[in-house]
């Protein structure tokens, strides 16, 4: 542990050093602390929630963000749509629910491995379409976990339904958060709005493709590899059948509360609301499945770590770090567009790795709409493959909800993530800038 550590400070020096040459000196204390902190989450030196709770003391002392102004980040209100959601899942395992719906999955998908992986990612991303992927991958990541009791096997489940969702989530202006924070500036500078047909054209070629190869590279190795049914399964008993009406009355609820612009505005209820009502739904009558105890089992590392994220991103801000990147993206909007193009996706993508998806939108998008301007480039063009970039980063847990949470289900380390993470963002770019190139 020891030795980790040292290596997680080492890189944090040299990182610090490099950055000094192009920041000023607070902002290369941010750089050196991000690239501590990313060491440390990759080579696990310490638990994954106690790192994610370095911020709180290291931004005051390097005199990169107070500590009040740090702490604040670890009760955003996302933090209570995983509360909410991991509350349901909590209640869909202790019931069992989870195996008479794994047991279906198994008996209308071919029953191989590679079967159940497209199966698995494809349900994961057409429900993020238009619920969030958050609450998508809370509620399927039981159903992964429940499958096979072989420890890589199930690591792949975990990682179909959480990179499935993400995949999926681009597909409708509501999938994810970055998709709405998008068209909010959009509407806040003036620009057009993109109808809800319009973007679903514009990215169902990008998430059919990469619906067939995520499952595929997931699959392979495990090609033969044949699940059985669990034959003891029969019909559902009271506390199964109490969770599934839940269940469909929170999906009912979230698809009509969705709005679809400019033809529906949905009912404009709170989703983070709704998914902690009905997480606390399970403690009460006529429900009765969780117990207090019960909440134990909620992943607060996980919380924790988006904390983490959340104050990286404020840290960019305060600092004037994403003002300075910005200011060296300008100096590249001469490049040729389809090289501009690569060179914005992977920035977003590798960026976002390090911090949430939806904390690094809210701040670049704004940055990218005056580079765009200032340059006479397309501000939607580039913001649009930002935001779709923000969501196919697949490497890190902090990236996106859906990688925290196939995290915190204890069947995937960070060393697994990573590996088939970097093939993903890699196909992700490449695929991202050829059609928003040629397409768009």
């Amino acid at each position: 542990m020891f030795k980790k550590i040292i290596i997680a400070l080492f890189v944090g020096i040299v990182f610090f050093c490099i950055a000094l040459f192009v920041f000023t000196t607070v902002q290369a204390k941010l750089v050196g602390v991000i690239a501590f902190l990313v060491v440390f989450w990759t080579n696990e030196g310490l638990p994954l929630g106690a790192v994610s709770l370095l911020p709180i003391i290291l931004f005051p002392s390097l005199g990169i963000l107070s500590t009040n102004a740090t702490s604040a980040n670890y009760s955003q209100s996302i933090i209570f749509l995983f509360l909410g959601g991991f509350m349901i899942a909590i209640a869909v395992e202790k019931s069992g629910l989870h195996k008479v719906i794994a047991n279906k999955i198994i008996s209308l998908f071919p029953s191989t491995i590679r079967g159940i992986i497209f199966a698995l990612s494809i349900t994961s991303g057409v429900l993020s379409s238009f619920l969030s992927n958050t609450t998508t991958t809370l509620l399927l990541m039981p159903l992964a976990l429940f499958l096979t009791n072989n420890i890589n096997i199930k690591m792949r489940f975990v990682l179909a339904i959480a990179y499935g969702a993400s995949v999926g989530g681009i597909m409708t202006p509501i999938g994810t958060p970055p998709n709405l924070i998008l068209m909010g500036i959009l509407e806040q500078s003036g620009l057009q709005s993109i109808a809800f047909a319009s973007w679903f054209g514009m990215v169902a070629p990008l998430a059919l493709i990469m619906f067939i190869v995520v499952p595929f590279v997931l699959s392979i190795g495990a090609e033969n590899i044949k699940i059985t049914r669990d034959e003891s399964i029969k019909a559902m008993n009271s506390d199964q059948k109490k969770v599934m009406y839940a269940l469909l009355g929170l999906i009912v609820i979230l698809f009509t509360n969705a709005p679809i612009e400019p033809y529906y505005s949905g009912f404009g209820l709170n989703e983070k609301g709704l998914l902690l009502g009905f997480g606390l739904m399970m403690f009460a009558p006529p429900f009765n499945i969780l117990k207090w105890e019960d909440s134990k089992k909620i992943p607060y590392e996980i919380i924790f770590l988006f904390g983490a994220g959340f104050s990286i991103a404020a840290a960019f801000t305060a600092t004037g770090l994403s003002q300075s990147i910005a200011n060296y993206l300008l100096d590249i909007t001469s490049l040729p567009p389809f090289i501009l193009l690569l060179v914005i996706a992977s920035l977003i993508t590798f960026t976002t790795e390090i911090t949430s998806n939806t904390a690094l939108i809210s701040m670049m998008l704004p940055v990218l709409y005056a580079v765009t301007k200032t340059a006479n480039l397309d501000p939607v063009l580039f913001m649009m493959v930002a935001t779709i970039c923000s969501s196919y980063a697949f490497m890190l847990p902090i990236a996106t909800p859906p990688n925290a949470i196939a995290m915190s289900s204890g069947a995937v380390n960070i060393k697994d993530m990573m590996r088939y993470g970097v093939v993903f963002n890699l196909v992700g770019i490449f695929l991202i800038s050829v059609i928003s190139h040629f397409f768009w």
